[in-house]
């Protein structure tokens, strides 16, 4: 029988309740997203460790209040942000990323959801129905579902997304939230993988093929049409194009705000995990297995670039003086674009 400090260690204690360590071995720790505040760059990833840098070179360990696994950050401003992750963590800095307060978790939202679908106004309506289920599986299940994503229009108006079409906006900078489960044309309850504003409207991409336009009018995101029904990582663009890529390669070009597609040569199988347009208008997409691809004409055609370190990337992100940030399994690097 153990008893003493050593049963006291053994004792499990959910990430929720436990800060995220110090450690000088954080920045070489697997690293899922990356963000600029600013001009300061932040990373986050595994066991709630988030960093930041003012100079791409020098980093210091933010103080965040659990351990959760961390999957997307997203700085509207220079001073306001917000990360998501897993055990449904929603959590916030004011001041560019240095200190971060919990918003939501996934136990309380969870009750969010039971509380918002619980009494369906016709409790005959198939869809509320399944809305109701749906949440009482998200209470039953407590909580073990991620957020994946996540965007803000403004500092007060943004969404978060997630696993199952959790699916959560805030018009307060995040001291409220309603669920939108309802205003999602996913009746299979697909993962959200990803969401961006792109041809001029606001995109989610995801499981399956999936894709989702914001209908300001409707106040929901429809379903459009791709033909192509692999898993989507993410959603990138320009005010007239969308670019929406994922699985071995995979990526698709819309010019017309969705309404039709056309496949992309990205010259490369492995899945493509984050994307983004540079400040010139050039177009980086970078694959889980370290490649990295420019577009100099919107997206329409890519070239591999060489870099100086190729190791699997999560993340990318622009890093001034006309270079990249990577996030990924060694941590952050910059390269270069030549």
């Amino acid at each position: 029988m153990i008893s003493g400090p050593a049963a006291a260690e053994s004792i499990f204690q959910s990430p929720l309740a436990l800060p995220a360590a110090k450690s000088s071995l954080a920045l070489r720790a697997p690293l899922n997203a990356l963000a600029l505040a600013g001009k300061r760059l932040v990373t986050a990833g595994q066991r709630g460790h988030i960093l930041y840098s003012d100079d791409g070179q020098n980093w210091t360990q933010a103080d965040v209040p659990l351990s959760s696994d961390l999957t997307a950050l997203y700085f509207p401003s220079a001073q306001r942000g917000w990360a998501v992750g897993h055990e449904g963590v929603i959590l916030h800095s004011a001041d560019g990323g240095a200190t971060w307060t919990k918003q939501l978790d996934g136990k309380q939202a969870a009750a969010l959801l039971s509380r918002h679908y619980g009494k369906p106004a016709d409790p005959n309506d198939p869809a509320a129905q399944r809305l109701q289920q749906d949440a009482d599986a998200f209470a039953a299940q407590g909580a073990d579902k991620p957020f994946l994503d996540v965007w803000f229009e403004d500092d007060k108006r943004g969404f978060v997304i997630g696993a199952f079409n959790l699916i959560l906006r805030t018009e307060d900078g995040g001291q409220s939230w309603t669920p939108w489960l309802d205003r999602t044309d996913n009746p299979k309850g697909l993962h959200l993988y990803a969401i961006r504003r792109a041809g001029g409207s606001l995109f989610i991409a995801g499981e399956q093929g999936l894709v989702l336009k914001f209908d300001r009018e409707q106040r929901r995101f429809t379903q459009v049409a791709l033909p192509y029904r692999g898993t989507l990582f993410g959603v990138t663009g320009t005010p007239d194009m969308t670019l929406v890529y994922g699985l071995r390669g995979n990526a698709w070009r819309s010019k017309d705000g969705g309404a039709s597609w056309s496949k992309v040569d990205t010259g490369v199988d492995a899945g493509l995990a984050s994307g983004m347009v540079r400040p010139d208008g050039s177009v980086v997409l970078v694959s889980q297995a370290g490649h990295v691809l420019l577009s100099g004409d919107s997206g329409a055609s890519f070239k591999r670039v060489k870099v100086a370190t190729t190791a699997p990337a999560f993340a990318v992100s622009e890093a001034g003086k006309g270079a990249i940030a990577l996030a990924g399994m060694g941590g952050v690097r910059v390269e270069a674009l030549k």
